[in-house]
């Protein structure tokens, strides 16, 4: 049996390169929810963002990818993998009922602190959802980060690499 000391004693490391730091990760995921953009007139009107994502990861099939999604369409991805995945989905930022209200002597939820509130919290949303290795398999996620539009008759399933 080894001594005290001896067992507990570090592992020699061995020391980083310059390239070695400045090389481009093993593996990543960024995902930015930007620019949102409300379109349309009275009851008509949303608000919309761009999702940019970029990743090397060997299950993504585009290694960079930007759509435009509504409030709505993360309601879809939620609901896709809460059915579907066996994690625990993350709540989204609430709908703000209030905040849509008629008669309001603001723009209600289309206020340019609340879009920008409600972008930082899909942001985060998006980012804990993707960063799951088993939601990261998810057919409704891949359609929802890099699908133009948003196929509601889609076959659910896992995405196989090759």
């Amino acid at each position: 049996m080894a001594s005290g000391a001896s067992a507990t004693q570090r592992i020699p490391s061995k020391r980083q390169t310059l390239d070695e730091a400045y090389a481009p990760p093993a593996n990543f995921l960024e995902i930015e929810v930007i620019n949102p953009i409300t379109h349309g007139v009275g009851k008509m009107r949303y608000t919309d963002y761009e999702i940019r994502m970029r990743s090397n990861l060997p299950v993504f099939k585009q290694k960079e990818s930007s759509v435009r999604r509504r409030y709505s369409d993360f309601e879809w991805v939620r609901a896709e993998l809460e059915r579907d995945s066996k994690i625990v989905v993350p709540t989204l930022p609430g709908k703000s009922f209030k905040r849509q209200l008629p008669f309001r002597s603001d723009d209600g939820i289309f206020e340019e602190e609340f879009i920008e509130n409600r972008r930082k919290a899909l942001e985060l949303f998006i980012n804990k959802v993707a960063g799951h290795p088993l939601a990261q398999n998810e057919r409704s996620l891949h359609i929802f980060l890099q699908e133009p539009t948003i196929d509601k008759n889609y076959v659910p399933g896992k995405i196989r690499t090759a």
